[in-house]
């Protein structure tokens, strides 16, 4: 058995902007946290992303799992995600995840159906794989990092620097194809390694 998901490569000049807004952040934090505050920043070269975790996967799976996303894939137009917010979940007041995403207004766009559009075929063919769909609904985002400790004091310091409110401008994200991906579990983080892809002749 190994550790896959399903997800979308960002253009090298994406992962370059992260990687500053990742510094910015970072500078923000340092001179305001307290000391017992832990955040784990992802390597900007392993931003990514993710459409479906699939966790343990038996490798007799991953043959007939590219031919299924390939059918899912056919037919599918490009999909432009703008990356032009930061955001936290599960709260402002106690943030677990910070990560850069569209806009609200995207979100009423015609792009946002034809990512759900997509999400559900993906599911649909990992059902027919054997598994479980994913209870709640595809949020597009990208992570950038993880707070182990000190959510409260985190929240604190992004309110009051009120970057949350301010506009990126990163650049779109394009959905023209899909990868399964390995993920190895390491001391230093997670390593990943690019299985296939498929979709690339995705219509613009």
């Amino acid at each position: 058995m190994i550790r896959t998901f399903l997800a979308v490569e960002l253009r090298e000049d994406l992962r370059t902007g992260l990687g500053q807004v990742q510094e910015n952040l970072k500078q923000r934090l340092s001179r305001n946290l307290s000391k017992d505050a832990r955040v784990s920043w992802v390597q900007p070269a392993s931003i990514h992303f993710t459409i479906k975790f699939l966790g343990d996967t038996d490798e007799h799976v991953i043959d007939p799992m590219r031919t299924a996303i390939t059918l899912a894939m056919e037919g599918q137009r490009t999909i432009h995600i703008p990356l032009e917010r930061l955001g936290v979940f599960p709260s402002p007041h106690q943030p677990r995840v910070l990560w850069v995403g569209p806009s609200e207004r995207w979100e009423q766009g015609d792009d946002a159906p034809r990512l759900v559009e997509l999400h559900r075929v993906v599911e649909e063919s990992c059902r027919s794989l054997g598994f479980a769909p994913e209870a709640r609904p595809l949020t597009p985002h990208v992570t950038l990092a993880r707070i182990k400790a000190g959510g409260r004091d985190v929240g604190r310091v992004l309110a009051q620097s009120g970057v949350l409110d301010q506009p990126l401008e990163i650049g779109p994200m394009e959905i023209r194809s899909i990868v399964l991906m390995k993920s190895d579990l390491r001391p230093a983080g997670p390593v990943y390694t690019k299985l296939w892809e498929v979709g690339e002749g995705c219509r613009r």
